[in-house]
């Protein structure tokens, strides 16, 4: 079974451990970054959003000219952008990058932090708006002839693109913790992406979805993407002390009284991470928590942790469980992203191919 790994792109040097005040774009360390993900060999970069941040189309389209085998994932939040303009952005960023663009839908997660950019709707209302989006972008990328769409969040008429995705059609990622995510997620989502949990957890998670691919029509399903902080070391002793290192900085940032400060925790993903980590620190193979309650599980926030064989294996007990695509991302942004490139990603993509030979 062939597994993808997603990274996510960073603008200067600041980092979790070391925040930094620069909060602008250094365009030699985006450059620098964007040419070790290709190097270390991750097929996608995640460009999230904020609201407060960079504009990750923008960002994406320069990681694309410095790249040739990553794909930028643009995380787009539908209320910031009119479904037709973010096909077009899409499908521009797509010809960029020679077929390489992909999509993740933010639904939102934060009624306060919605609420910096304008959008008043509900957690459900959120969800509906999504499903609407994705069904007109889709539309967009296809349509050969100008066409009209009244819906209840978006309405318009006689729109045609000229300019369309190479293939096609661009790879639309949704993701969530919640009924509703599994809902809109299982019937629209090329992939679906889950935040890292304990494997009983994220094996009930993934038969969510799939379940709500099923009861949609479909005779596919969403390809499940999970996500981790591994953290390593040659020896694990040496791992088990550098995530005790990692914790305490965390926890020095004062991100969780942040969190709580901005609203608390909102969105299930979050509360079920909080959960988990309150049953216990350490869960399966590798699987730590203490940094999803010292960030107050604002975004994937659990670890992997141990040698990169510990952590290559732990990876493929997920990958057994049928995910298959791993995001993996550090707190040493670039050297975490080399360290992984060298010692991860090869252990993993080995194990598979060993694999499918003795198949």
């Amino acid at each position: 079974m062939p597994v993808e790994f997603i990274s996510a792109s960073y603008v200067n040097d600041s980092t979790e451990l070391n925040p930094t005040s620069n909060t602008g774009i250094d365009p030699k360390f985006l450059a620098r970054y964007a040419r070790t993900l290709d190097e270390a060999g991750f097929d996608y970069t995640l460009l999230p959003y904020g609201s407060s941040g960079w504009d990750p189309f923008g960002v994406a389209a320069a990681v694309s000219q410095h790249t040739e085998r990553v794909r930028p994932l643009v995380a787009l939040r539908p209320n910031t952008m009119y479904p037709t303009v973010a096909a077009k952005a899409l499908a521009t960023l797509d010809q960029l990058s020679s077929g390489r663009a992909a999509v993740h839908i933010i639904s939102g997660g934060s009624t306060v932090e919605q609420a910096r950019e304008g959008d008043r709707l509900d957690k459900a209302g959120r969800y509906e708006r999504s499903a609407e989006y994705v069904d007109i972008l889709r539309r967009v990328w296809s349509s050969e002839e100008p066409f009209d769409h009244s819906g209840k969040y978006y309405s318009f008429e006689n729109f045609q693109s000229a300019i369309r995705p190479l293939a096609g059609t661009i790879p639309v990622s949704i993701g969530g913790s919640s009924p509703d995510a599994y809902r809109v997620g299982g019937a629209l989502g090329d992939i679906f992406g889950l935040w890292g949990e304990p494997l009983a957890e994220t094996k009930e998670q993934m038969d969510a979805v799939f379940e709500q691919a099923r009861l949609a029509g479909r005779t596919d399903r969403p390809r499940i993407w999970v996500t981790f902080r591994p953290i390593i070391a040659p020896t694990e002793e040496l791992a088990w002390e550098k995530a005790h290192r990692v914790l305490s900085k965390l926890e020095g940032n004062g991100a969780a009284a942040a969190v709580r400060a901005d609203g608390g925790v909102q969105n299930v993903g979050s509360q079920r991470l909080l959960d988990i980590a309150a049953r216990g620190e350490l869960h399966d193979r590798a699987l730590w928590t203490p940094t999803a309650t010292a960030t107050g599980a604002r975004g994937a926030s659990t670890a992997l942790v141990g040698t990169p064989e510990t952590v290559a294996a732990a990876i493929l007990d997920y990958v057994d469980l049928g995910a298959e695509l791993i995001s993996i991302r550090g707190y040493d942004n670039i050297n975490d992203a080399i360290d992984y490139g060298r010692y991860v990603l090869p252990l993993v993509r080995q194990e598979l191919e060993f694999r499918d030979r003795a198949a």
